[in-house]
């Protein structure tokens, strides 16, 4: 069972696009891992799915798929960065690009999901693009 947030990190809004740190806390008694880059889903404000499409920071080729062990109560993290105010291709260029998404669903590798809370709840312009998504760290 794991917890999670995705939170805004401070002082990375530039040129279109922010930085989100995606923190993962182990609340069991028990050891569990993750590996690689997370994978999840968008979700409005009732749960609904919204067009999400993640992507790794570096080539395919070099993607880690390295096990990363969470200990009772300690976290793995990864960083995202996308725009939440630049649209892409066929998005309206007058209002939001998208919905707002209020939590991220997410499927890590080790089995399971957890809806992390969005902090602050945001659109993601270009269909729901998450790019330059680092693998998890501890």
């Amino acid at each position: 069972m794991l917890s999670g947030t995705f939170k805004a990190i401070p002082n990375t809004a530039g040129v279109g696009n922010i930085e989100y740190s995606l923190r993962l806390v182990d609340k069991t008694s028990t050891s569990c891992y993750v590996s690689g880059i997370p994978t999840g889903t968008l979700l409005d404000k009732h749960g609904k799915a919204l067009p999400t499409h993640i992507s790794y920071a570096g080539p395919a080729t070099a993607m880690p798929s390295m096990k990363i062990t969470i200990t009772p109560g300690e976290a793995a993290k990864a960083t995202v960065r996308f725009s939440p105010d630049v649209p892409g291709t066929g998005e309206p260029a007058t209002k939001a690009c998208e919905q707002t998404a209020y939590k991220l669903r997410v499927t890590p590798t080790g089995g399971g999901t957890t809806n992390a809370p969005i902090s602050p709840p945001t659109p993601v312009c270009e269909k729901g693009s998450l790019y330059f998504v680092t693998a998890f760290t501890r």
